[in-house]
């Protein structure tokens, strides 16, 4: 059961959301394996080791500080190279196969069928991103955020506020952001939809940020339009 937690205090005066705004890494699609798998690669290959406590510890991290743990961690390369060869790895594992979290796919669908605009708000390069928008029919996504395009990533509330601007630029409108749901996976991730006043919803995945301002939800499946419309009516109740 999705909580209630009384920390929501967001007045809705509507409802149902205004838009949808996702997280892709381990959220929309479960890529966590490809990026611990080359993480451990490239620190080995430089005679260092990497354990999987450390590669968890990265998730949802932006790609910039993850790549300055690495260089403590014993790689020899610039961030920009490391990045670029993180990224490549998992642009080469979705290139093979798209590995999509349950319910996921289904729900960005229904949404889209619902004409609720929905904005992808990722750590990860537009190099990534595209692999997924290949994937996906066109027009699911009205907006994108990628770590590049930011100055402050996750957790930080920059990535999310630059995806609810770039709706209201997009559509000709502004969106509140408490009528609007952010899903994500991580700590950072949840943190900063939260901090951007989102109703922000937790699907734990490889990392478990535990209780905070935010709903916990075990999994996609079987959420819709009438579940998600519900959460923003419980807030004023």
């Amino acid at each position: 059961m999705p909580s209630t937690k009384s920390a929501f205090d967001a007045k809705v005066p509507a409802p149902g959301p205004h838009a949808v705004l996702w997280d892709m890494d381990g959220t929309l699609i479960d890529t966590e394996p490809y990026w611990i798998a080359a993480e451990m690669e490239l620190v080995k290959s430089h005679g260092g080791s990497w354990s999987e406590e450390q590669a968890f510890n990265l998730v949802g991290q932006a790609l910039p500080n993850g790549a300055k743990i690495l260089q403590q961690a014993g790689v020899d390369l610039g961030i920009r190279e490391i990045i670029e060869h993180l990224s490549g790895q998992v642009v080469a594992g979705l290139t093979s196969d798209v590995p999509w979290r349950p319910g996921a796919l289904e729900l960005l669908s229904a949404l889209h069928r619902e004409g609720i605009p929905q904005a992808l708000v990722t750590m990860s390069e537009r190099s990534i991103v595209h692999e997924l928008m290949a994937a996906l029919p066109e027009g699911i996504f009205t907006a994108s955020v990628t770590g590049e395009e930011v100055t402050h990533g996750k957790p930080d509330p920059e990535p999310y506020r630059r995806g609810l601007a770039l709706l209201g630029e997009r559509l000709g409108r502004r969106f509140d952001p408490a009528r609007c749901i952010g899903f994500e996976d991580s700590k950072p991730g949840i943190t900063s939809a939260a901090a951007a006043g989102l109703h922000a919803v937790l699907i734990p995945n490889a990392t478990d940020p535990g209780v905070g301002n935010w709903r916990r939800i075990d999994t996609l499946v079987d959420i819709n339009l009438k579940t998600m419309t519900d959460w923003l009516v419980q807030v004023n109740a």
